[in-house]
């Protein structure tokens, strides 16, 4: 993923466009942070998680969209399966993602800060999901079968999450709603599809959240609303995103003062 497209030469014009590196690690870094505050938190109240999980399920259930048992039994019902999902849900959301965003700045940087901007936002309302409404994942529920529990002496996973083993109490066990693999994996989707120069490669960035998809549900990390809902919030991030950015480019210039005195 690293090669997404031959970089084209760097002219002036863009690296004025383009943002300070430090500044940008500076924002990741503190989104993080408050990542952090938030599982805090929440794992105070993990009771309301889940009695939000089975709301979830109950709305499924009403919509006759509840078929993640059938999905995740499936795909964790044999190795050939459940091992690569396991090792897809625990690495692509970390690596893909800021991948992704390196090679907007470098190659794509007129394109970069929207894209950035809409991803950042959306991340936040995620956030605030978590917040307000923290979620059991289904790995939790009796009938689910936690794949990357299954399948942890496999990969550097613990048996508790993705986290590697012994850090399983630095990640947000109960961030199910919504689900920021799909978002994020919709994001980068985009982005590729959008910008990539290779029609294989663009085909893949559409391929990409299907799949992301089915990692989260075959491995019970995610209901299918929560799906939906990271489709969601990135559609919503992009759209103000989007008015963000006219509101920046319709913002009236000030005229430079005269350099002559007015006659008295």
């Amino acid at each position: 993923m690293s090669r997404l497209a031959p970089a084209p030469p760097v002219s002036a014009p863009d690296a004025k466009i383009r943002p300070r590196w430090w500044r940008e690690v500076a924002l990741l870094g503190a989104m993080y942070l408050m990542y952090d505050g938030v599982r805090l938190l929440v794992s105070a109240g993990h009771g309301e998680a889940f009695t939000n999980a089975h709301r979830v399920l109950r709305l499924e259930h009403t919509l006759r969209i509840a078929d993640e048992t059938g999905i995740n039994h499936t795909f964790s019902a044999i190795p050939e399966f459940g091992v690569p999902l396991s090792y897809a849900y625990a690495t692509l959301h970390y690596v893909v993602t800021p991948v992704v965003l390196g090679w907007l700045w470098r190659c794509r940087p007129r394109s970069y800060r929207g894209a950035r901007t809409a991803l950042v936002i959306a991340t936040l309302i995620g956030l605030l999901g978590f917040w307000f409404f923290p979620t059991a994942p289904p790995r939790m529920l009796p009938g689910f079968v936690d794949t990357l529990a299954r399948y942890h002496d496999w990969g550097w996973w613990g048996s508790a999450a993705s986290a590697p083993r012994g850090l399983a109490g630095l990640t947000n066990e109960f961030a199910a709603m919504p689900s920021l693999h799909v978002g994020w994996a919709a994001w980068c989707g985009w982005q590729i599809a959008r910008h990539a120069n290779w029609g294989w490669l663009r085909a893949l960035g559409v391929v990409y959240p299907v799949f992301m998809f089915i990692v989260v549900v075959g491995t019970a990390n995610h209901y299918i609303a929560d799906a939906v809902a990271g489709l969601m919030v990135i559609a919503v991030g992009a759209l103000l995103a989007r008015l963000r950015e006219r509101r920046r480019v319709r913002r009236p210039v000030d005229r430079p003062r005269s350099a002559t005195r007015p006659s008295s």
